[in-house]
């Protein structure tokens, strides 16, 4: 899907900018805006979940597909069209974190990285390195931390859609940044516990092809550099 022209609504632009995103995206990537009309099979979404995919023009996630972003800023983009085989090979590693929150949270670390095998022959990312952007000089085999942002978010997004997420639910998407302590720019996925109400960040752009995503408390990733 190419990028369609015309202007993102200022209602979108305030939520976005709300929701900590705001600065950081629009200085990163280049605003475009898509027709509305997404599939009728499309996950319900917070104004800032929404935001991940106004802003560079692509549907959401629905139960059937999702668009896979890399390239940086999403500037290229795969359709993962989810199968039988998908559904299930998914389906076995969040029934292996039945047990307790934080075997699911195990277990979407290893959902994390089906996907980036599923995803990395198909569009060049199983050459990709940890902690990617501009300076790597290879946007066409990486994810800088909004393609990751985007992905892994709509990748839980599809899970509770398919109602296999137990003690969790998709947050919204979390930014950091603080030039004056030298913090660089970074964002991340986001899962809230159900019972705690615990922010914990799935965060796979500090990593490279294939290995788990951190996982930790929004809390204690907000502090790092």
């Amino acid at each position: 899907m190419g990028l369609a022209n015309g202007k993102q609504p200022r209602a979108t632009a305030a939520r976005l900018a709300r929701s900590g995103l705001g600065a950081a995206a629009f200085g990163l990537c280049a605003v475009g805006w898509c027709c509305l009309a997404t599939p009728a099979a499309a996950v319900e979404l917070t104004a800032a979940q929404s935001a991940l995919y106004t802003t560079v023009s692509i549907f959401p996630p629905s139960a059937r597909s999702m668009t896979v972003c890399y390239g940086f800023v999403c500037r290229r983009r795969e359709m993962l069209d989810f199968t039988p085989t998908d559904r299930s090979a998914l389906g076995k590693i969040l029934a292996s974190g039945r047990a307790s929150a934080a075997a699911e949270r195990a277990a979407v670390q290893k959902a994390v990285v089906w996907f980036d095998r599923r995803m990395g022959p198909v569009i060049g990312t199983d050459k990709r390195v940890a902690k990617a952007d501009i300076r790597a000089l290879d946007s066409t085999h990486n994810f800088d931390c909004w393609d990751t942002t985007r992905n892994t978010t709509s990748l839980l997004l599809v899970l509770q859609e398919w109602g296999l997420l137990k003690y969790h639910t998709v947050g919204d998407p979390h930014y950091r940044g603080n030039a004056l302590v030298l913090q660089l720019p970074h964002n991340t996925a986001v899962l809230i516990d159900r019972a705690t109400k615990v922010e914990w960040v799935v965060d796979m752009w500090t990593h490279g092809y294939a290995e788990p995503p951190d996982v930790m408390p929004l809390a204690e990733w907000i502090k790092e550099d």
